[in-house]
């Protein structure tokens, strides 16, 4: 039985006539501290900044157990051939197992889809569809979808809502699925939505997609480059090295930085490489948890990962710094292309979409994995086992000396390299 509508349909068309589709929520002012370490970039007014010094409270935090709820949206101009059932499961487990891995355990998603469909006013037509979608679209959209889940939602029990559109309605197109941050949140059960999830993916869905989606609702930025014609690379920032790049990357687990600024890593496994000298340090895999067997120097699975160093900085700038992390192919990137210690650019007052990140190739000319990678001339970026490579423009030096019993890397980090 449906629970009772806690307020009145015109109550929830008179909310929505202020969504601006487009709008963002800087959160400057709700700013929670987070970090004060030397190499911690400042949090700017820039759209998902990777400042890591404090964390936007307008945003949920994804540690520990947080609930979404999953929402199906069919229109009178179609009779849906899916069920919910199957198209939770073209999400779920997947998404979560990407998450758990990546948090090492230290955040689990727990969906809680409805059972039916629920029928939009509209057909789906009418609400012209699109990826670069007009806000007056999208708020007629989302209005019709709230009034429509109302009855049956207790919105005050979930931090991420993913609306669903019948994959087969005419008007659906799959290129339109993304996060919509709302100017005015949206008050309902007591509590403000102040984004959501609309997913308009086929069935089934593109890999991984909606596990990017997902990462917006915990503030990480688009790391890939949009050409301003639409046509050409979009991966030329990060090719296949983190989720919010590509959800079709062959090693999509997120970078250091990321997990760092999410919670997912403690300060000591952050390490803040200063002065002229060199720094000797260890490195583990970014995908090994505390309970994931990695490949010892023998071949043999090796244990004990998990707790020690996974990120090393160097501040380059006011606003920049270079991070060092060590690659393998396991967990999320198993499916990898090459393994080393990945080097990238990290600018906290860059936009989402403006290169916020960016990967920087040791092999600059050569490309690899041609036939799989997003972006195969930086799929073998890493800097490898016996390898040195010094950043071009910043003069940091990274040598890689080996690799531990376990399965670490041993690295030599040199910041200033004297004549």
């Amino acid at each position: 039985m449906p629970r009772p509508q806690l307020r009145s349909t015109a109550a929830v068309f008179t909310t929505l006539s202020a969504i601006a589709a487009t709008s963002i929520l800087s959160g400057q002012s709700v700013a929670e501290p987070f970090s004060t370490a030397p190499c911690a970039l400042h949090r700017t007014a820039a759209h998902h900044s990777e400042g890591v010094d404090t964390w936007n409270a307008a945003y949920a935090r994804p540690r520990g157990a947080v609930d979404a709820v999953m929402i199906f949206l069919s229109f009178p101009d179609n009779t849906p051939s899916t069920t919910p059932t199957e198209l939770t499961a073209d999400h779920f487990p997947a998404t979560s197992r990407f998450f758990e891995r990546a948090s090492y355990g230290r955040f689990t998603l727990r969906v809680h889809p409805l059972k039916r469909w629920l029928r939009m006013p509209r057909p789906s037509s009418a609400y012209a569809i699109r990826r670069d979608w007009s806000a007056p679209d999208r708020a007629a959209y989302l209005r019709d979808a709230f009034a429509a889940a109302d009855p049956d939602v207790d919105f005050s029990r979930y931090d991420v809502v993913y609306f669903v559109a019948d994959p087969d309605a005419p008007g659906v197109d799959s290129d339109a699925t993304k996060v919509v941050n709302l100017d005015t949140p949206v008050h309902l059960d007591g509590t403000d939505v102040r984004r959501v999830v609309t997913v308009f993916e086929k069935h089934p869905p593109d890999r991984l997609v909606l596990a990017h989606e997902t990462g917006h609702v915990f503030d990480l930025p688009d790391l890939y480059h949009r050409p301003v014609d639409g046509k050409g690379d979009w991966d030329t920032y990060v090719g296949d090295w983190d989720l919010m790049g590509s959800q079709f990357g062959l090693s999509p687990d997120l970078f250091a930085w990321h997990k760092w600024r999410l919670g997912w890593l403690d300060p000591r496994q952050v390490v803040c490489v200063r002065g002229d000298g060199t720094t000797r340090l260890t490195l583990e895999p970014l995908e090994a948890g505390p309970d994931t067997p990695t490949q010892g120097l023998a071949g043999a699975p090796a244990f004990g990962l998990g707790h020690g160093t996974k990120l090393a900085v160097v501040r380059t700038g006011p606003d920049s710094v270079l991070a060092f992390e060590a690659r393998d192919s396991a967990g999320n990137d198993r499916s990898g292309c090459r393994e080393g210690i990945l080097v990238y650019r990290v600018r906290g007052a860059a936009e989402s979409g403006g290169g916020p990140v960016e990967v920087i190739d040791a092999h600059p000319h050569t490309e690899a994995c041609w036939e799989t990678s997003v972006y195969p001339p930086l799929a073998d970026a890493p800097v490898s086992l016996g390898e040195s490579f010094t950043v071009p423009g910043d003069g940091v030096k990274i040598e890689v000396e080996g690799r531990t019993a376990s399965g670490a890397w041993t690295v030599a980090i040199t910041p200033t390299l004297k004549d």
